[in-house]
């Protein structure tokens, strides 16, 4: 083999660890996009959110209309399915601002609404605690989460409680909380009482 065809040899198997090396990391830079993109999009879809917001006036009342997204998950699908209860909370604040003041509270309230499982029935079931709204019955978590995402003619306050000059803000959150554990359960699942999860706050102007 002359000295010629030595280097064209080197050379061209240089070459093809070169376009193996490349296509490795094309197929691995790839992969991982992919990886990233499942990852933002579920983390997306576990988010819990307030959607949308706005208030009517009826006859004085201020009437709260809310959105929520609740997300989807099989944790909380199988603690529902193994007895324990979740609560899906609306904080609300609604505030007034000042002038070289930090802003006064008006108003602090929660809707509070329990979701259990009956497993002799195999339905979901959606109550308030207060008992102010009868219970209602869905076949599928995701029917009870749809229910429990709406918020409609809420009261939250009336005119003569914002009559003070200056603007006034309406902040709303969504929480989800697990219901107290037994201790098998506790020791079964890793699970504190206090667990729970929270969304940002979604704010507004409230009409006057």
């Amino acid at each position: 083999m002359t000295v010629g065809h030595a280097i064209g040899r080197h050379m061209s198997n240089a070459f093809i660890r070169l376009a193996i090396l490349l296509a490795a990391a094309l197929l691995s830079s790839s992969f991982a996009g992919r990886v990233l993109a499942q990852s933002v999009s579920s983390s997306a879809n576990d988010a819990l959110e307030i959607q949308s917001g706005f208030v009517n006036i009826v006859n004085g009342v201020y009437q709260l209309q809310v959105r929520v997204r609740y997300p989807m998950n099989d944790e909380d699908r199988r603690a529902l399915q193994q007895g324990v209860s979740l609560f899906y909370d609306v904080d609300l604040e609604v505030t007034r601002e000042r002038r070289f003041w930090t802003a006064a509270s008006v108003v602090n309230l929660s809707l509070r609404r329990e979701l259990s499982y009956h497993s002799v029935s195999e339905r979901y079931l959606v109550k308030d605690p207060q008992g102010v709204v009868e219970t209602r019955s869905f076949a599928s978590f995701e029917e009870a989460l749809a229910d429990l995402g709406k918020v409609d003619g809420w009261p939250i306050l009336v005119s003569a409680q914002v009559a003070e000059n200056g603007e006034y803000f309406v902040n709303v959150r969504a929480v989800v909380r697990r219901g107290r554990l037994t201790d098998a359960l506790r020791a079964l699942m890793f699970w504190s009482d206090d667990w729970q999860r929270r969304s940002e706050w979604y704010s507004w102007s409230l009409p006057r």
